[in-house]
């Protein structure tokens, strides 16, 4: 479970050295440390529920989003790529968990296309198959024909074809007008 420092200075204020005590059970690896003052108890869960805590606001997407709905075959372990705002560059945190990364996309588009679950008692939010293919796309160069755009989804980011025309398209639209 996530915990942060004034928790665990409560749940140890009957220790003389708090700071002591929490160093040695990170030591112990009772505790890792997500980023600073924050803390997960539970070095077997999945990572990815832990991506929003580290960096808010902020939900799962990108290659990671993409892996997840089964439109890329790569598989990504222990890195986690998600989407925030107006933080004006990519922000890389790295733990004993994973490695998270945050880029940016508009804030206009932020909060359209994103579902919130539940899952083993940790909330996550992460965006719809069609807006982490847009969010995707945002970060990569543009291309000028429907030609490259094939090359691109199917050659470049090996986006899976039958995946891939059962997504929403005026979803999409509206992704990428925006």
């Amino acid at each position: 479970m996530i915990t942060n420092i004034v928790e665990l200075k409560q749940k140890y204020n009957n220790y003389k050295d708090i700071n002591g005590k929490i160093a040695r059970e990170i030591e112990k690896g009772n505790l890792i440390s997500l980023v600073r003052g924050l803390y997960e108890t539970n070095s077997h869960g999945d990572g990815y529920l832990l991506a929003q805590y580290i960096l808010a606001p902020s939900y799962l997407s990108f290659d990671f989003a993409l892996a997840f709905y089964n439109l890329i075959p790569e598989a990504t372990y222990n890195v986690f790529t998600c989407a925030s705002f107006e933080k004006r560059k990519t922000k890389i945190y790295k733990n004993k968990i994973g490695t998270y990364i945050y880029r940016d996309v508009p804030s206009s588009v932020f909060s359209y296309g994103i579902k919130a679950i539940i899952k083993n008692g940790y909330g996550f939010n992460i965006a719809t198959a069609e807006k982490a293919l847009c969010d995707k796309l945002y970060e990569m160069d543009p291309v000028y024909s429907v030609k490259q755009l094939r090359e691109l989804l199917f050659e470049d980011l090996r986006i899976d074809e039958e995946t891939f025309y059962k997504l929403n398209f005026n979803e999409i639209r509206i992704f990428a007008t925006l």
